[in-house]
């Protein structure tokens, strides 16, 4: 019964940093510069959405907006030192969790719940692993999965 939970608990991203590491993928595959429009047809993003994570992308220093009639955007830094982790933090902020879950406080405002241990290792290794994987690599695997 336990492990039945254990499965069934999921680990959505937003939509807004699913839209971001989607529109950073396509950058990578394209290796230049790409509309908001070919970058929302490609990508399946509505293109509402489209400016305002690009802005959050070109403040954080990952991508470069070039405006005007042939403009769009292109990757800042080379793809693969750019983990999806920069890509969530850059639309998202800190990652860390912030609630107690077994409180609904502040995580460690009035100490530490039962399972603050646990979720705590949990959430340093997927953010570990968020941080070792670079848009390159996400690519290459993808591409290598389909040529396999």
């Amino acid at each position: 019964m336990q492990g039945e939970y254990l499965l069934s608990m999921r680990l959505d991203l937003t939509m807004r940093a699913d839209y971001a590491i989607r529109a950073m993928l396509a950058l990578t595959r394209a290796g230049g510069k790409m509309s908001s429009r070919k970058i929302a047809e490609e990508m399946k993003i509505p293109p509402r959405f489209l400016p305002q994570i690009m802005g959050d992308l070109t403040r954080a220093g990952l991508v470069e907006a070039h405006p005007g009639r042939a403009g769009g955007y292109v990757l800042a830094e080379d793809p693969s030192t750019v983990t999806l982790l920069a890509v969530i933090e850059a639309i998202e902020g800190d990652p860390h969790r912030q609630i107690c879950v077994m409180r609904g406080t502040p995580c460690g405002e009035d100490g530490e719940c039962g399972v603050h241990d646990i979720f705590f290792a949990a959430e340093t290794a997927l953010l570990e692993r968020l941080g070792g994987a670079t848009l390159r690599g996400v690519i290459d695997t993808y591409e290598a999965k389909l040529e396999g």
